[in-house]
């Protein structure tokens, strides 16, 4: 028989706790609460097991996760140093934990608890890379492993000389480049955009980065009012063509697809190439001095 209702949480609050650890208030009352949850011996894991294989039974994918949650708690506090919410990376790891439950298969004689750290440290993995900067700093495998190995093999935390380089580099089976190259990554720091400081002498960089992809308010309008009378001046120019000139400079130089050739319009007009060349040269002389007045 589980021992699941000896636990302090009814069934819905444990439930709201795997979804949310910061439901019960704090994350201490949360890690307080799921260590006080029991343990499955093996023989109830394979039960559990079995019933959530064979019969799709969520009772006992719950017992199952709610049983393991410790494990979380336990993972999730070993990536506390890439200064992430703890909350944050046990919900992650929670994730890992439910997927892992739901591939769970008993009769390989594993216990859950190997199988299901590979999952939560996976999920919890990707948190850390897509959250830890703004500026993803490991997209490659090799990346990767050196991102969460090179932090714990600096000795000391401090800089690398050439000789610690190789090491690490023939120790992961990375290039000596990748080593160095992450390790100046590591070595950076974030720094807010924003004042973060009551002192409004303060100066943040949001006070003189200038945003490349945007124009100031005087110029965006400015290129407006010149877009706008550019083409207003083209339509007065296309208007002072006869209508043979204005047919033959819009197919030539006004159509998306690339415009008509020469020799397609001759045959249009049925005269020569040569001749729909001149008639161009000579409308498209006149609107450059139409546009020119307009000016």
């Amino acid at each position: 028989m589980m021992q699941a209702s000896s636990s302090a949480l009814s069934g819905n609050a444990l439930a709201l706790a795997v979804a949310n650890p910061g439901a019960l208030g704090t994350i201490d009352a949360y890690i307080s609460t799921v260590n006080r949850l029991p343990v499955l011996t093996a023989e109830q894991e394979s039960a559990l097991g079995r019933r959530l294989r064979d019969n799709d039974d969520l009772e006992a994918a719950r017992e199952l996760v709610l049983s393991h949650l410790r494990l979380v708690v336990s993972v999730a506090r070993q990536y506390l140093g890439y200064g992430l919410p703890h909350a944050d990376l046990i919900q992650e790891g929670n994730v890992g934990l439910m997927k892992a439950v739901k591939r769970f298969d008993p009769e390989r004689g594993v216990r859950l608890v190997s199988f299901a750290v590979h999952w939560i440290k996976a999920e919890i993995h990707e948190y850390v890379i897509r959250n830890w900067r703004m500026v993803k700093v490991a997209t490659t495998k090799a990346q990767r492993k050196l991102f969460f190995n090179l932090r714990s093999m600096r000795p000391d935390g401090h800089s690398l000389d050439p000789s610690q380089v190789d090491h690490i580099a023939e120790q992961l089976n990375v290039r000596r480049e990748d080593v160095s190259e992450m390790e100046v990554r590591l070595s950076g720091r974030d720094l807010a955009l924003e004042n973060q400081d009551e002192d409004d002498d303060a100066y943040a960089p949001i006070a003189y980065l200038s945003d490349e992809g945007r124009e100031e308010p005087t110029r965006v309008l400015a290129r407006k009012a010149h877009d706008a009378l550019q083409s207003e001046g083209l339509n007065g120019a296309l208007e002072a063509l006869d209508a043979r000139s204005r047919r033959i400079v819009e197919a030539r130089w006004l159509q998306d697809d690339g415009g008509s050739t020469l020799h397609e319009l001759a045959q249009e007009f049925g005269v020569s190439a040569e001749r729909i060349r001149q008639i161009e040269a000579a409308a498209l002389k006149k609107m450059r001095g139409s546009l020119a007045a307009a000016a």
